[in-house]
């Protein structure tokens, strides 16, 4: 069968062709006619099976064969759980548009970077926008577009947008859309959560499935090697170095052991990059195209990539710890094997993980063959250094201490004599000054109190100023000048 055969038109086809593609997939020779016909779809297809083209050539022909009531309003939207997935889907749609004539608009938004260059971009209007959740209700709340007339919504990934928690921003997306409308809803996974989105979502849909529910491609190897608790790098390490193995996916439980590990394999001489959540939307773009350029010999990545890596024929995909969810083991190895390529998925398993692999092979259904690591582990590198986070450096320097370890003796002496710091001079309590005043030729300004001396009871100062007293808790208050009355103390 070829792409002609499903009834797609000639500059799509020829688009195709250009991009290296004669035979359409199992996905594509069913999901293509349906969506041409406007049928509803609901889709299991595993990742690498071509089931982006399966929607992305269909809506690319019905929205060139019927212009808009009005000017550029969003007619296709699309909507994916990460930026990596829908920079990915952008190309496509790019590449297999380009002999349409007139043009298609297409637009992808995602959070992680400035919202301004988007909302410059919806000023015209776009026929095609791929979108993250997020992002988009970002862009309605600014007034930046409307999906009012939104004729085709897709579903990409769905049970992993429903895993990152974005359910309630797919439910304020759907309430913004038109009644009438095609949905196509494509997924890896089918738990009671997806099942129960789409029987709200789909009309009378097509069911396709390709391959049998949370199974694995047929052409990825699948491997693991027990290892020592704490000896996983190591291990890595030299068995990057005995196969040479080239362009190899690395999946890290945390983002923090993703970037740690990052280093000791730079460390080691081994090129590697780390792409996770915490990274800048401009440096995941720039580990990628490195590791697809072949420019970085391995890229570290966490759970949130798993979904958003597409590369044609990507050799080897490590599993550095076994995912939490074991659906989740079939979306990472689902990254090598794609389009009917061959691949290379290891498993690094410790025995505290056991009972993780036990879920994964219940599964998959099949026993994961045990290989042994030929001579004996020889890279003694501890993984321990991977878990712990670098001491944060001090505030500040400390208070100088003298030698016999006491605090600022200055300081303890002026506390101990009741003596205020220097510059600062105050009077000691129930007296302003002592001593007769006493002309010094600065404008009369009254000379400095001798320190440390208290007031006599029952005598008064010579220098006090006419219209003020004080009181035994050193504060003054001021009072009119009455010579027949005694001030207090007296």
């Amino acid at each position: 069968m070829s792409f002609s055969s499903l009834n797609l038109d000639a500059v799509i086809v020829k688009a195709v062709a250009a991009a290296g593609y004669e035979t359409p997939t199992p996905i594509q020779q069913q999901a293509i006619p349906a969506v041409l016909s406007g049928r509803d779809v609901m889709a299991a297809a595993q990742t690498g099976t071509g089931k982006t083209a399966s929607f992305v050539l269909p809506i690319l022909q019905k929205l060139s064969q019927r212009k808009p009531a009005h000017p550029r309003p969003v007619r296709a939207l699309i909507l994916t759980p990460t930026r990596e997935l829908a920079a990915q889907i952008s190309e496509q749609v790019t590449k297999y548009s380009q002999f349409l004539e007139p043009k298609l608009k297409h637009l992808v938004v995602f959070g992680g970077v400035s919202i301004n260059p988007q909302m410059m971009g919806l000023r015209g209007g776009v026929d095609i926008l791929t979108a993250t959740p997020g992002r988009l209700l970002d862009l309605v709340g600014q007034n930046a577009l409307k999906l009012n007339e939104v004729e085709i919504l897709v579903l990409d990934e769905a049970d992993r947008m429903l895993d990152m928690g974005f359910v309630r921003d797919i439910q304020k997306i759907l309430a913004l859309l038109p009644k009438v409308r095609q949905n196509l809803l494509f997924s890896a996974t089918f738990g009671d959560d997806i099942k129960g989105l789409t029987s709200k979502l789909l009309k009378d849909p097509v069911a396709i499935s390709v391959t049998p529910e949370n199974t694995t491609a047929e052409k990825v190897e699948q491997q693991v090697y027990h290892v020592a608790k704490g000896q996983k790098t190591g291990t890595l390490i030299q068995l990057l170095e005995t196969h040479q193995w080239q362009q190899v996916l690395v999946f890290m439980a945390t983002k923090h052991e993703a970037n740690r590990l990052t280093e000791k394999l730079n460390s080691a001489g081994i090129s590697a990059a780390a792409i996770h959540g915490n990274k800048s939307q401009n440096a995941r773009t720039a580990a990628l195209s490195g590791f697809k350029n072949n420019e970085v010999r391995v890229l570290v990545a966490s759970d949130v990539a798993a979904r958003g890596i597409d590369i044609a024929q990507l050799p080897y995909v490590v599993n550095f710890a076994l995912p939490r969810g074991a659906a989740d083991y079939v979306h990472r190895i689902g990254r090598t094997g794609r389009a009917g390529m061959s691949g290379l998925a290891v498993s690094l398993v410790s025995p505290d993980e056991m009972p993780q692999l036990k879920q994964v092979e219940k599964l998959i259904g099949m026993k994961i063959p045990v290989v042994e690591l030929a001579g004996g582990l020889t890279q003694q590198i501890n993984d321990r250094e991977l878990t712990i986070r670098p001491p944060r450096p001090p505030r500040g320097p400390a208070k100088p201490k003298t030698t016999d370890g006491s605090a600022d003796k200055a300081g303890a002496d002026r506390k101990a004599n009741n003596n205020p710091r220097p510059g600062k001079p105050r009077t000691t309590s129930g007296s302003n000054t002592t001593g007769n005043s006493t002309n010094t030729g600065n404008g009369g300004a009254k000379p400095a109190a001798k320190q440390g001396q208290p007031k006599p009871q029952g005598q008064r100062t010579d220098n006090r100023r006419p219209n003020t007293e004080s009181n035994h808790s050193g504060q003054r208050r001021t009072n009119k000048p009455n010579p027949g009355r005694a001030t207090k103390g007296e």
